[in-house]
């Protein structure tokens, strides 16, 4: 691609949010890129993705997302997108305990098919449930520290961290506006195929 087709961006990111089904995945992506939340969201189906452009220090980063469907019958497609992602969100909803548990999981899938350096940060959803919440913050907390995560909490509702989620893991990627170390940052060139496989939008 030459430069009159890119000059649209300096750097892309690919980022993708993993975790069970119904943890608010597509919330969080929808809150960030639209500044949007359904209260009713269609789980999604396959793979869907969304972009949303971010400026620091006279630089352009592009964000393209990957919300993927957590339900086991989609972990095959879901495995295939690992490669070449830069960072990963892993999700989990504070209202329930299983999703919570299933992460070390979702962990050994990244594990076995993503690159060593990926970037991971845990996510706790629905922070606005708080009064309904099974695990503590200090539980997640100690879980991403023994890993080696950045953790915080979020509601897509609310909107409470979800730009702090997505600024504070470009950041972590390697902050390519602020570092000549380019080493896990794509520079002007497009993402991978477009095509959706029966993708959701809500």
């Amino acid at each position: 691609m030459d430069m009159a087709q890119t000059n649209e961006y300096d750097y892309l990111l690919k980022i993708l949010l993993i975790g069970d089904s119904n943890v608010g995945k597509t919330c969080i992506l929808r809150q960030f890129t639209e500044n949007y939340f359904d209260e009713s969201p269609i789980s999604t189906i396959g793979l869907d993705f969304r972009i949303r452009m971010i400026h620091e220090e006279g630089k352009r980063t592009k964000l393209m997302v990957w919300d993927t469907a957590g339900h086991e019958r989609f972990r095959s497609i879901t495995a295939a997108y690992y490669r070449g992602a830069h960072g990963i969100l892993l999700v989990y909803n504070i209202t329930d305990r299983d999703s919570f548990d299933h992460i070390k999981h979702w962990l050994s899938d990244i594990n076995r098919y993503s690159s060593q350096h990926v970037c991971k940060v845990l996510i706790g959803n629905k922070s606005d449930l708080n009064e309904s919440r099974q695990v503590s913050y200090d539980e997640g907390l100690e879980f991403a520290s023994k890993l080696g995560m950045e953790f915080m909490e979020t509601s897509a509702k609310t909107a409470h961290n979800v730009e702090n989620a997505f600024l504070n893991m470009a950041n972590e990627i390697g902050a390519p506006w602020k570092s000549d170390d380019r080493r896990n940052v794509v520079i002007v060139s497009e993402p991978v195929a477009r095509n959706r496989f029966g993708c959701c939008s809500g």
